[in-house]
C-alpha cells in the first residue's frame, strides 16, 4: 500500500513518515513549498527522506499570506489557552487539498498528516473537529480517493517524542524553530519561540 505523508521536516510529520515506513508501506514524502520563511525545514525533510530511502516530491503554491507575529517566552499552558498569534488561516485545509489531489495522481491509498491537538490547541486547524469535518468533506469531493489519517491527533507532544525516539528519531533530527539565528556561523534554533518551547517540552522526559 502506498502512503503519501505531508512532511515538513518537523517532529510531528517526520514521526508520521518513520511510522509509515516502519509499518511496511511504500512511502512518498510530500513537501509544500508555499514561500515559507524557513527554508531550513525543507533541508531537514530532504535529509530524513535520504536516510529512509523515501521518495520526496514537492508542490509549489503561493498566496498572499498575512504577516504573523512570532510569540516568545510562553509556557505550554499559555499556548493552549487561545488561538496562537502565529496561526496562518487556511494552511492545513490547503495542504490537505493538495495532498488529496497529489495522492490521486500517484495512486496513493492513504494520506498521513501530523496534526495533534493536545498541546497544539492554539491552532484551530490542528483540532479533531477540523480533521473530522475536512475528512467528511473529502469523502464527498472524492468518494474513491485516498483515506485521510492523522496518526498523532490525540497524542501529547511528549507522547509523540516518545514514539519518535522509539522509531529512531533524535531530538535534533527534526526542525521546529520559527525564527532561527546564526551562532558561530551555524544556523541554530532560537530557543524562545513557541515551537522551540514545545519541542523542549516534548523531549524533556526522554533525555
Amino acid at each position: 500500500m502506498r502512503v503519501l505523508v505531508l512532511h515538513s521536516g518537523g517532529m510531528d510529520s517526520t514521526t508520521c513518515l518513520y511510522k509509515a515506513k516502519a509499518d511496511g508501506y511504500e512511502v512518498v514524502s510530500l513537501g509544500i513549498d508555499y514561500g515559507q520563511r524557513l527554508r531550513i525545514e525543507m533541508l531537514f525533510a530532504e535529509r530524513q527522506c535520504s536516510t529512509l530511502g523515501v521518495l520526496r516530491e514537492i508542490v509549489s503554491v503561493s498566496w498572499k499570506k498575512p504577516t504573523r507575529p512570532i510569540p516568545e517566552d510562553r509556557d505550554v499552558a499559555e499556548m493552549r489557552a487561545s488561538i496562537s498569534p502565529a496561526f496562518l488561516p487556511g494552511r492545513n485545509a490547503l495542504f490537505l487539498s493538495i495532498a488529496s489531489a497529489h495522492a490521486a495522481g500517484i495512486g496513493a491509498e492513504k494520506i498521513y498528516i501530523g496534526l495533534n491537538c493536545v498541546d497544539f490547541s492554539g491552532y484551530p486547524d490542528c483540532t479533531e473537529e477540523f480533521f473530522d469535518a475536512y475528512r467528511s468533506m473529502a469523502l464527498i469531493a472524492n468518494p474513491t480517493g485516498a483515506s485521510l489519517e492523522a496518526p498523532l491527533l490525540k497524542l501529547s507532544k511528549r507522547e509523540i517524542a516518545r514514539q519518535a525516539s522509539e522509531l529512531g528519531i533524535g531530538k535534533n533530527d527534526t526542525w521546529s524553530c520559527y525564527q532561527p539565528k546564526i551562532d558561530d556561523g551555524k544556523v541554530v534554533p532560537c530557543a524562545i519561540c513557541d515551537a522551540c518551547r514545545l519541542h523542549d517540552h516534548a523531549w524533556s522526559d526522554i533525555e
